[in-house]
């Protein structure tokens, strides 16, 4: 497991109650040896004026988990993560239902961290890929 330990869902669901994750009603929904997944519903809060998910709710739903995922890899006694870079890749619009997002590393460095997420509609089809490197500071 990469994690320092296996976090309860409920906590990681309120880390972000009071914040953008609790206003687009982001849910961490699973977490296993190597992967943080939630899940965010397509409706009004989340789409674009044309009906379609917003492609900038798809780059939150990837920060948080890209952050949080890499929170829980790190002694956050000693140190913290911080975004340095994300991209965005949207592959297929989604109109309705939920879409999930699933964040697995590609190198849990000491100083830089870089995850990929892929987030899939409710027919499990790709809609959006992303990579967030995040910076390992020390406090």
């Amino acid at each position: 497991m990469i994690f320092k330990e296996k976090p309860d869902l409920n906590f990681l669901n309120q880390l972000g109650k009071e914040s953008m994750t609790g206003y687009l009603e982001i849910t961490y929904t699973a977490i296993g040896d190597d992967f943080l997944e939630a899940t965010m519903p397509v409706s009004p809060k989340t789409k674009q004026p044309f009906g379609l998910l917003h492609g900038g709710a798809s780059v939150v739903l990837a920060e948080s988990l890209g952050s949080v995922a890499a929170f829980l890899t790190i002694d956050n006694d000693k140190s913290y993560a911080v975004g340095l870079e994300i991209n965005a890749n949207h592959l297929r619009p989604v109109k309705e239902g939920m879409v999930t997002g699933r964040a697995k590393p590609i190198h849990l460095g000491k100083k830089t961290q870089v995850w990929e997420i892929k987030i899939k509609d409710s027919q499990d089809k790709l809609s959006c890929i992303s990579r967030i490197t995040l910076a390992i500071l020390q406090k």
